[in-house]
């Protein structure tokens, strides 16, 4: 089943569950407004914090935030988490951000 995950607290018990963490990186600056591109690991090689694991991480670019950074940055851009909870008893991981209002219209 489909689930829209706007709550802090939905999408970190989400994510957690998965043995997730939330990651962003720094867009251009477009407009004199900050841009950030969101994701989360699952990946345990982005917790490597002396990054010894080589090219394993899941992108130069990525670092690791807290949560509180991240859902500022989800809530300004207007997004939420939409995941997939199809497979009963499983922590498969999927997942996709969509604008608010788009999932607001298609509910």
């Amino acid at each position: 089943m489909v689930k829209v995950l706007s709550e802090l607290q939905d999408i970190r018990e989400w994510t957690q569950a998965r043995g997730g963490n939330p990651i962003m990186a720094d867009m251009p600056d477009t407009g004199g407004k900050d841009q950030h591109l969101l994701g989360l690991t699952f990946d345990q090689h982005m917790l490597n914090a002396d990054a010894n694991e080589g090219p394993d991480r899941a992108g130069a670019h990525f670092d690791l935030v807290d949560w509180d950074a991240w859902y500022t940055a989800l809530r300004e851009q207007d997004l939420v988490l939409v995941v997939d909870d199809d497979l009963e008893g499983d922590t498969y991981a999927d997942y996709r951000f969509m604008s608010r209002g788009e999932a607001e219209g298609s509910s």
